[in-house]
């Protein structure tokens, strides 16, 4: 299995970068500033395209850890897609998993080092393609890591090619026609599926196509962090994301897209919470 591990320094700014990203008005007294960019969240320029979700996922993610202060016990693992680099963008520890084997690489962080925070952050293909033993395996045993799910519906980083995810009838650069149900037969439905196994204790399904939603995201996500901390098993949070690149889409068009299409075959919320 080829790995990657990308270590990063250690924080200096200790309960100031805490106090700055949970309460920025007291933080920043006789200032304007009410936004910053979280501590855990380098200040670089991502290579997403514009109106993509990936960047806003990102930094729920990264305010998600300052707010619990774990920055120096999370552990990512990044997967083969358009975030394999996601590394770049972190400022805390990420390994590199092989494609479709991210699951597999957390577990066996988590397993070693109990004491961390472990989670995977995944799309369509790694998942739902040729990770889909990976995810299933680690549901069913239950293990105690956190997974983020970016269903965007294609394979953005290879040419938009149709993802196991794809609507029926969706246009892509191998369903040029829209996919055929009976050709290419149905999309998964990842939660759904693993909503039976009893080792997995949380599920949810969030978009990012609008401020409200987000804000739903971000609750979700932090929920899952919530859940590993407190040692209770395996949790998963999919985010319906944009991809105007590959939908042939404005920005806009996009995220109306997931409120107005995606979002009434895969419908937003909880699948399942113990």
């Amino acid at each position: 299995m080829k790995k990657k591990i990308k270590k990063t320094h250690k924080a200096k700014a200790g309960n100031k970068a805490k106090a700055k990203v949970k309460q920025p008005e007291a933080a920043q007294a006789g200032s304007s500033l009410i936004f910053s960019r979280p501590e855990s969240l380098r200040e670089a320029e991502n290579h997403y395209c514009a109106g993509c979700g990936h960047g806003i996922i990102h930094r729920l993610i990264c305010e998600t850890i300052d707010e619990f202060n774990i920055r120096e016990k999370v552990i990512a693992v990044a997967p083969v897609g358009c975030a394999v680099i996601a590394y770049e963008y972190w400022d805390f520890d990420v390994a590199e998993a092989a494609h479709g084997r991210t699951p597999a690489v957390a577990t066996g962080i988590k397993r070693v080092r109990p004491g961390n925070i472990v989670f995977t952050y995944q799309g369509d293909g790694d998942l739902a393609a040729i990770g889909t033993a990976e995810i299933v395996h680690a549901a069913n045993r239950g293990e105690n890591i956190t997974v983020i799910f970016v269903n965007n519906g294609v394979y953005g980083m290879t040419g938009g090619q149709m993802a196991p995810t794809t609507l029926a009838g969706q246009k892509t650069s191998t369903t040029i026609h829209g996919r055929s149900l009976r050709r290419e037969g149905y999309p998964l439905k990842i939660l759904e599926m693993l909503a039976v196994l009893p080792g997995v204790k949380y599920l949810e399904r969030v978009s990012v196509s609008s401020a409200h939603e987000t804000l739903r995201a971000k609750r979700a996500i932090k929920k899952a962090f919530q859940l590993q901390i407190e040692n209770k098993g395996f949790s998963m949070v999919e985010v319906l994301s944009m991809c105007p690149t590959c939908w042939g889409m404005s920005p806009i068009q996009a995220a109306d897209r997931i409120k107005n299409e995606v979002s009434t075959f895969y419908p937003l919320g909880v699948i399942k919470s113990c």
